[in-house]
């Protein structure tokens, strides 16, 4: 699977709609709106909409990027 950071999770975790595309998308979008000077901020986004490239739909679906309140 992807073997994101806990970085890349916590940016997913914001900029996610639920679905793999989306997330692209918005990610995508985000990257749009960043300065010059946002150097960590702009490789964090490219090395997660990377991951995100690289994998399947399924793949995606089977990350844990919400919290389990339950247990």
């Amino acid at each position: 699977m992807g073997n994101f950071t806990f970085e890349e999770i916590n940016l997913l975790c914001i900029y996610n709609p639920g679905t793999r595309k989306g997330a692209i998308e918005a990610l995508s979008e985000m990257r749009g709106y960043l300065e010059p000077d946002e150097t960590e901020l702009l490789a964090l986004t490219d090395s997660t909409l990377a991951k995100l490239r690289a994998m399947t739909d399924a793949d995606f679906d089977a990350l844990e990027l919400y919290p389990d309140f339950d247990k």
